[in-house]
């Protein structure tokens, strides 16, 4: 057939069988010689925001335009997190934006500019902030009052809907000057090419929305804004790190087998694309220095106890007993981080038995609920003031918890790795798991074969001899 509309015409073949198949065995070939060796490991994530436990989950960036000034306007501007188990832990979110003309920041309050930049051009009372793209940061704790908006100073720790969902915004109030435009007119430029200064976060274009209202204290009262504008920014761990954070360990009563985190799950040693290690330092050796960053604002780089895995952080899940009608596992998270400590981590866990979760000893806990009836992902997180912060490698680097879960008739097994995660998040990254053929098996579950599989090779066993007897 011919094409239409100028278009070059588009020839589809299909490939020979033969060709079918040396293409298929020249993928596995290659999958194979990518991973026999373990510092090759490859390891696909998901290049886009999408997140099949928080589908719904960003981060908006919302600006009000509350009150027109002789000089430009003042806009109450907020930062919500919208995801589940995802939060903004210390130094904090740092939002940039560069403005559409000359405008400057007469006066900030809940927030501050890093830098004034170049104010020469004016006289008597300077702005706050002169810069092209100013960056914006949140005030500490302890602020004087006159300072404070509401849902401020927190020092740029945003918590998770789920962890603490009042927590979960911050605010602050700008005085916008000298726009160059006639105030009262019906469009204002807006500010374009927003980040949050966060890694793993693109932020899109701003999209005029519906203007917000807000209820008076007395809630007899609706004001709102005189135009809204809403940016939507969301997360890709690819992203934020070419290699993961984190890895998985398995254990069980019923076996001595202890499945360690993959080899080279984060990194290898003395790679030098990989995350920097010590170890123990030797008789006449000297201890490694520590390069801090040199401004304080970002985080130090990671330094980790040197390991086969090179992760940060460990979760090692041990099935610890069985009971009549009950199961119990152990879950142990270990910083293997020199230099960092989490505040407000959390995880997230995915497995079959969740919906019967009876009890969580050392953890706080919630269920996700994503998919309608479906009941299997629950996230943990520390108790306030207990162990909510997991502190940096050491003796005190790990938390613990132990959970109690019923055993569902027809459902409860611990064949086939059954008892395991299928799935485990820290701080809302993916962890490295251990490939299932390594999961300890039962005292009578050595067989390489899964039980179809059995049955198929025992129905051509039979087959083969049935033949044999009448030739």
């Amino acid at each position: 057939m011919g094409a239409s509309g100028g278009r070059s015409p588009r020839i589809h073949r299909l490939l020979p069988v033969e060709s079918a198949r040396s293409l298929l065995c020249i993928c596995t070939l290659l999958f194979l010689l990518n991973t026999a060796d373990p510092t090759s490991l490859l390891i696909f994530v998901g290049t886009d925001g999408y997140d099949a436990f928080d589908p719904n989950g960003n981060m908006t960036i919302k600006w009000d335009v509350m009150q027109l000034t002789n000089r430009g306007y003042i806009a109450m501007v907020n930062l919500n997190n919208y995801q589940l188990y995802r939060h903004v832990e210390r130094p904090g979110w740092r939002l940039e934006w560069e403005w559409p003309g000359n405008e400057v920041i007469w006066d900030i309050r809940g927030a501050e500019a890093t830098e004034q930049g170049n104010c020469s051009m004016f006289m008597g009372q300077l702005p706050h902030s002169c810069l092209k793209k100013p960056v914006i940061v949140d005030l500490l704790p302890g602020t004087p009052y006159n300072n404070q908006v509401n849902n401020c100073c927190r020092g740029g720790v945003l918590s998770s809907m789920t962890q603490d969902a009042s927590k979960s915004m911050a605010s602050f109030q700008i005085d916008v000057g000298s726009v160059g435009i006639n105030p009262y007119q019906q469009e204002w430029p807006m500010p374009s090419k927003f980040a949050l200064g966060l890694p793993g976060y693109t932020c899109g274009p701003a999209v005029n929305s519906t203007p917000t209202k807000f209820l008076s204290p007395d809630k007899q009262r609706t004001t709102q804004a005189l135009r809204t504008w809403v940016v939507t920014c969301s997360y890709s761990q690819f992203g934020a790190s070419m290699s993961p954070g984190c890895c998985v360990s398995l254990s069980t009563f019923y076996s001595k087998t202890i499945v360690e985190c993959p080899r080279c799950s984060c990194g290898c040693q003395d790679s030098p694309s990989s995350t920097k290690c010590a170890r123990q330092v030797l008789y006449g050796e000297e201890a490694p220095v520590l390069q801090m960053s040199k401004d304080g604002l970002d985080p130090p780089p990671p330094f980790v106890r040197c390991t086969q895995h090179m992760c940060p952080i460990q979760i090692h899940w041990h099935v610890k007993v069985s009971y009549r009608e009950y199961w119990r596992v152990k879950v142990t998270v270990t910083n293997y981080n020199l230099v960092h400590n989490y505040s407000e981590w959390n995880l997230v866990v995915n497995h079959p038995n969740f919906e019967s979760l009876t009890r969580v000893f050392s953890f706080e806990h919630d269920h996700l609920h994503i998919y309608g009836p479906i009941n299997d992902t629950v996230m943990f997180w520390g108790i306030p003031f207990y162990n909510d912060m997991l502190l940096q490698y050491g003796e005190s680097g790990n938390v613990q918890t132990e959970m109690l879960l019923h055993k569902d008739p027809g459902v409860f097994t611990f064949q086939a790795g059954w008892a395991f995660p299928r799935r485990i998040l820290f701080n809302g990254e993916d962890c490295v798991m251990p490939p299932p053929d390594m999961y300890p098996k039962l005292p009578n579950g050595c067989s390489r074969f899964p039980p179809r599989k059995k049955s198929l090779i025992l129905h051509f066993v039979s087959f083969l001899l049935f033949s044999i007897l009448i030739a």
